[in-house]
């Protein structure tokens, strides 16, 4: 095997890495955000707000993050007459399919609240958003927070995939270096260390901050 070529595109991977570590943690807020939404209209007493989640939901966990992408970046353009550029459309479809399971942890975190605290709330005069968002939502967060960080991980893995429509993360720099210089085996195995080192890295911090979280609830 023979990585000289590491001196010329070194930068490739450096910058391929950035750029995944940004669609990332961009796809996991934005997902977020979208997943917190769809857990309270989910949860909501009006039954269109649930048909309308529960649809999202399916539809995005029940269909291939690829066929999403391709939707997201050709179909959906072409409509409607109008361009999208490569990064976004890679962001807007990790965030959407993000939404989709961010959602079904929040709800379930919201679910493992003990209803009193809400019935104590609303006792103490808190309407039912302020007590979900004063009382119920940051315990359901700190319960879930682990789970976040796995679909952290998890993203970094499948903006891979946002390659095909040339984003520049990493596997599209290795495809590029392979291409320039045809060599196949040693482009991969430095992107699949390169994936390797973030997952990992990101998954001891997932559980160090794990580990505090429950040394936390043991001293209370």
């Amino acid at each position: 095997m023979d990585f000289s070529f590491l001196g010329e595109y070194g930068n490739y991977f450096i910058e391929g890495t950035l750029n995944t570590l940004i669609i990332a943690a961009i796809g996991v807020l934005a997902g977020t955000v979208i997943g917190i939404i769809l857990a309270l209209l989910k949860l909501s007493k009006l039954k269109i707000f649930k048909v309308i989640a529960s649809i999202y939901i399916e539809v995005f966990r029940g269909t291939p993050i690829l066929v999403q992408l391709y939707i997201i970046y050709f179909a959906i353009p072409y409509a409607f007459q109008f361009k999208l550029a490569p990064l976004t459309a890679g962001i807007i479809t990790l965030s959407l399919n993000s939404g989709a399971y961010v959602a079904e942890l929040i709800r379930a975190g919201i679910n493992s609240i003990d209803k009193g605290q809400m019935e104590a709330a609303r006792s103490l005069g808190m309407s039912h958003w302020m007590a979900m968002r004063l009382i119920v939502m940051p315990q359901a967060v700190k319960n879930i927070l682990p789970a976040l960080g796995n679909e952290f991980i998890a993203i970094i893995k499948e903006s891979s995939i946002a390659s095909i429509i040339g984003v520049n993360e990493i596997m599209y720099k290795a495809d590029t270096i392979r291409g320039n210089l045809y060599i196949v085996f040693e482009p991969l195995l430095i992107a699949a260390a390169i994936y390797f080192i973030l997952t990992f890295t990101l998954s001891k911090v997932v559980s160090y901050f794990e580990r505090r979280m429950g040394a936390g609830d043991t001293c209370n």
